[in-house]
């Protein structure tokens, strides 16, 4: 059940009282200690042809043996249904040793993915609010010393390592984000201040980097520096509101919908001519035909100034307020009203939108593997149509969502995500059809299928030959 932030906050004050932080402890002390809300996620992905393995980092966030992982962590083409065979592995402890766990889901806004430790496999996990600081909003300074926790692999049973590094930037990106001086924690892995005060997350996309030493003769030591480290991290501040969106389901709903297609900042010399002073605007290009934003009266060239009253922040790069926005958005739930400011013919109006509940997403949509063929369709959704410009009230069609090396489907010449609009001269006019279709052809021995396919705003036809 998702909660907001603030009450969340009024009793994290309550607990930091038992986090027993003594600012003299040994660093080796300290790592041993906050290992407790370290643990290592192992899962599997069921694809068409095989599954992989997938390991990530997790931290433990509540009592009842919650981990939040980065949202790097599972790929977005994944659904839910092909995560399977969750385990949880304790650092430093043998991998023999392991706890089962559940897939909640991923929230939208923080984009973490959450996972449930089954009740047997919570003992001695602790979660980071134990080693909250006082103001848990509270962030690190330039130059400030800070520590993390790094892991090896899973043939070295995940052993925990110590890092250390000083800050050496904040900035808002538009999420609170940290850079230190060199590696300083695992990606997902928790970072400290000197005192032991948890105050970041490793994040990936910040320039990680391995490198093995070897040598060819025999009786060499090969020794693997910098697996999975991070220089980058998500400032605490970030991570405890995560702590209150557990999701609901598996697909992260209710999922707020706003409708804006396209938003570009202004720039700095039209924020000027229009008096915006230390604040900024966005610029709307295009709304989404039936959307909340478009039935709430926005339009086209409109200029959105303030959210709720406040104005929109100046964030560099200028492309960031964008995501501010949408992040703000995301906060809410389908029927929330939220107050958007903005100009138009350098008139200052004020519309309260709607928010909808968002459209079917991909990861949603229905699929179904067609071994003979090689090929995995999917349903059409709304943001397929969007993304190639058509009417998004026209869901035709079917998505291929995986094509088989060397299958008759991959030989013909069909991609991933190329729009099957035709199947043997019949139009496709929806998902079931398509299946119908398909199915039909694999059972009825004829030597070929021929589809109409649209690929970026083309179509070709393809023959896919059965009997090659």
């Amino acid at each position: 059940m998702k909660t907001s932030f603030t009450p969340f906050l009024a009793g994290l004050f309550c607990i930091v009282g038992i986090s027993s932080i003594v600012a003299d402890q040994s660093p080796a002390s300290l790592l041993d200690e906050r290992l407790a809300s370290v643990v290592v996620v192992e899962f599997a992905i069921e694809h068409e042809l095989d599954r992989t393995l997938n390991y990530i980092n997790g931290i433990v966030i509540d009592d009842d043996g919650t981990v939040i992982l980065e949202s790097s962590a599972i790929s977005d083409r994944a659904t839910p249904g092909q995560l399977v065979d969750f385990k949880i592995y304790r650092p430093g402890y043998p991998t023999t040793q392991y706890a089962t766990a559940d897939y909640l889901g991923q929230d939208g806004y923080t984009t973490w993915h959450f996972v449930k430790v089954q009740p047997e496999g919570r003992t001695g996990l602790r979660p980071i609010t134990d080693f909250a600081a006082a103001d848990p909003a509270a962030m690190p300074v330039i130059g400030e010393k800070i520590w993390g926790i790094g892991l090896r692999q899973k043939d070295e049973d995940f052993a925990p390592y110590y890092l250390s590094s000083q800050v050496s930037l904040i900035q808002r990106l538009p999420q609170l984000t940290g850079v230190a001086l060199g590696s300083v924690a695992g990606r997902g892995c928790p970072l400290f201040n000197e005192a032991g005060e948890f105050i970041g997350m490793g994040a990936s996309g910040f320039g990680q980097r391995m490198m093995i030493y070897s040598q060819r003769r025999r009786g060499e030591m090969s020794v693997l520096i910098n697996p999975d480290e991070a220089a980058g991290f998500r400032l605490a501040a970030e991570v405890y509101p995560a702590i209150g969106r557990i999701p609901d389901n598996l697909f992260g709903r209710p999922l707020p919908w706003f409708g804006i297609d396209g938003i570009n900042p202004v720039g700095p010399e039209v924020a000027e001519f229009l008096g915006l002073g230390s604040t900024t605007g966005l610029v709307i290009s295009e709304l989404l035909s039936g959307s909340p934003a478009e039935e709430g009266g926005l339009m086209p060239r409109d200029i959105i100034i303030a959210l709720d009253g406040m104005p929109l922040p100046r964030l560099k790069p200028d492309g960031v307020v964008a995501a501010h926005l949408m992040r703000e958005i995301l906060k809410r739930e389908p029927g929330d009203t939220l107050s958007l400011t903005i100009l138009r013919d350098q008139l200052e109006l004020e519309l309260p939108i709607e928010l909808g509940d968002a459209p079917k997403t991909p990861k949603e949509a229905a699929r179904n593997y067609f071994e003979e063929l090689g090929i995995t369709i999917r349903e059409t959704v709304f943001s397929d149509v969007v993304a190639r410009r058509e009417d998004p009230s026209s869901l035709i069609g079917a998505i291929a969502h995986f094509i088989k090396p060397s299958s008759p489907a991959g030989t013909a010449g069909l991609r991933v995500d190329d729009w099957i609009k035709e199947i043997d001269g019949t139009a496709v006019v929806d998902y079931e059809q398509a299946l119908e279709l398909f199915g039909a052809a694999e059972s009825s021995g004829r030597p070929e299928v021929v589809m109409l396919v649209s690929r970026g705003g083309e179509t070709s036809v393809m023959r896919v030959k059965i009997d090659e």
